[in-house]
Parts: C-alpha cells; structure tokens; sequence
C-alpha cells in the first residue's frame, strides 16, 4: 500500500510546489479542493471534477453525520463509492458548522451538544467522536475537531478556544492511531493574535501529525490580518508537512496565500457564486445579472478550455440565471471549477520553473484588465 507522503519538487521564495502521495492516487499542490459538503460537488458530476484537474475534493463530517448518516455511509461502503469519487477525500471535523449554530449548542471540555438544523435533533460531537464519524465515511485526511471563534473576538475568547483546540488534537490523534495510508491534520488556531497562533502552531508541530491547517481565518477579519497571520505561523510548521488553508477563498486570496508558503485550499466560493449568477474569469468577476449582459454574443471565455467558458453567450447565460434556470448555475459552476484549477495549475507551473512573480503580475493584469 501507498503510504501517506508529501514531497517539495520546488520552491519559489516561500512558494513550493510538490505532491501529496495517497493509496487513492497523488494530489498535486498547491491544490484547490472543491468543496462536497453533502457528498456531492454541488451542480457538478463527479467525473466532470475529475476532469477540470481535481485531485480531492472535500466532504464535511457535521452535514454527513447528519444525513444521510455516518453508519449508514459506511454500510453502503463508505464516502467515495456512494459519490462515485474513487480519489482521495478529506473530510472536515465538524467544528466551523458546529460553531455557526450559535444558541443552538453547548460547549464543554468533552465536546459539544448541538441540535441539528434541520429537525432539532440532539446530537453530540466529542474528538473521539468526530474521528470516528470520518473513520466511517472513509476520507483519506481527517481532521482535528477544533473550536473555532470567529472574528473579531475577544483575547480572552480567543486563547481559551486555542487551548481546548489543543487538546482536543492530543485526543483525536490517539482516536487516529495508526491508520496506514490515511492522514490526520492538526488546526492552529489562535485568531489574530500572533502570540497564541504561534503557541498554537508549535505544540501541534510536537504533536508531529502528518499535515497542519491554520483554522479560524476566512471568518470576519480583513484579508491583511489574514496574511499577516500565515506569515506568523508559517515558520513554526514543519517543512516536510503539507499546509492547509481552511475555508479560503477568492482567487486572490489563493495567489497571495501561495506566495506564503501554503500548499492546501478548499472554499464553496466558486460553487456557491456560480449558482448566484457569479462567474470568475481570467478577466476578473463577471455578474451575469447585470443588463449589459442581455444581447452579448461574446462567451465568457474564448479561450477557456471549459465548454461553459467557451461555449456558450453572455446573453445566454444571462437569460439562463435570471430565469433562475438550474442550467445557469450548473453551467457557472462548471466555469467557475475550471477557472481555479487552471490558476492551481498556474501557479504550479510558475513555481517549478521560477517565474512565480511574472505569473502573479499577469494574472492580477488580467483582472484588472476585465
């Protein structure tokens, strides 16, 4: 069997580009990880992910333990055989929807009493919980529950949810054990003070896991404070690990994030935007609502190689989306899947042969330029 392994090809400043190797097949990053909260991409097929340059998709524990049901998931022989994804899976802890829920939980040392949103059912998540539930779905990277608070916050606040994430990494690797093939990530947390991020960061770095996520970002504060806050923890995560960004987020979030070293993404941005009538192009955002859309003959991209890019009208997909016809938004979210592969493609590309920055300054002038 393939054991789990990240290697570095090269680096560009604080860029690096390598592979994640995994019995489910190599990721390459930096990599973008389309988000399948409910075990499906939303308005995608699974082989068209595959074929926009995807090599993991994410899939998220609170929703799934949900419904249809961790057990009965595992029954049905796990997670990839029930979307048709034979690829790797990494699957969340449950902690950032388990936060948004706000009155409707209860937080402890042990874990955390929630009520569903969809029916009021009780429900409890501890770490050992958590690592079970994703055990039986069968994802290939599992991930710490964490408390994650979102921003802005108190310091107070902010140290305590830092800590109890701690050692709820201590007790989630135990759960973990040894799993051949399969990995489990630690969660710096700490918010946007310096001080605990890096607390944070060094005590999982000893944990000695097989890859770290900087959590808690993404969450209300400004995109500088969440740079400035990468560059905080990046020295302190071991070299040899993958790095994950959780929950990030628009293109140019990505680029800037991937010239501080870190090598993992997920958002639902691109799918969420795609079925509100959002297209993202290499010439920037293009809002197919907008009136000046309604007699373009002009795709969205001529050159794209995605058929919904290339294919199809501006006035098209504009009468498409505010006709709120299921077919506008599968058709933008298929462009807007293949636009961030082709930029994780990009920047891969750039950082192997050293031209990181000239690739950069194009991209942004293409933006600008749209």
């Amino acid at each position: 069997m393939t054991e789990f392994a990240f290697r570095v090809d090269a680096t560009d400043g604080q860029a690096r580009t390598g592979e994640i190797a995994t019995p489910r097949g190599n990721i390459r990053t930096p990599a973008f990880m389309p988000v399948g909260t409910a075990g499906t991409v939303k308005a995608m097929y699974a082989d068209q992910v595959r074929a926009l340059g995807a090599d993991i998709v994410l899939g998220n524990t609170y929703h799934l333990m949900l419904r249809p049901g961790a057990e009965r998931v595992a029954r049905l022989g796990g997670l990839h055989r029930m979307m048709g994804w034979e690829h790797p899976i990494l699957t969340d802890s449950g902690g950032f929807q388990v936060m948004s829920l706000s009155g409707l939980r209860k937080l402890d040392e042990d874990g955390v009493t929630f009520r569903s949103h969809i029916d009021g059912s009780s429900h409890r998540m501890s770490p050992e919980r958590s690592i079970e539930i994703q055990g039986l779905l069968g994802s290939d990277i599992q991930m710490q529950l964490d408390e994650c608070v979102r921003l802005p916050a108190d310091e107070a606040a902010i140290e305590k949810a830092m800590r109890l994430s701690l050692r709820w990494a201590e007790r989630c690797r135990v759960a973990f054990g040894e799993q051949p093939g399969k990995a489990m990530f630690g969660i710096v947390q700490g918010g946007d003070i310096p001080a605990l991020r890096v607390e944070s960061a060094r005590a999982l770095a000893d944990l000695d896991l097989k890859g770290y996520a900087i959590g808690g970002l993404a969450v209300g504060e400004p995109q500088a404070v969440m740079l400035a806050m990468i560059e905080t923890v990046e020295p302190h995560l071991p070299a040899g690990k993958p790095r994950y960004l959780m929950g990030v987020g628009t293109p140019d979030d990505i680029v800037r994030s991937v010239e501080r070293g870190i090598d993992m993404f997920d958002c639902v941005m691109p799918t969420r935007a795609g079925r509100h009538g959002l297209a993202y192009t290499r010439h920037g955002r293009v809002n197919l609502r907008n009136a000046r859309h309604a007699e373009d003959p002009a795709p969205l991209d001529p050159a794209s190689s995605c058929p919904a890019a290339r294919d199809y009208s501006r006035a098209y997909l504009h009468h498409l989306v505010r006709s709120d016809e299921i077919l506008g938004m599968m058709l933008l979210t298929w462009n807007n899947l293949a636009y961030y592969q082709d930029l994780m493609a990009g920047l891969r590309t750039a950082i192997l042969h050293g031209r990181l920055a000239d690739f950069v300054a194009e991209t942004r002038e293409g933006w600008e330029r749209g």
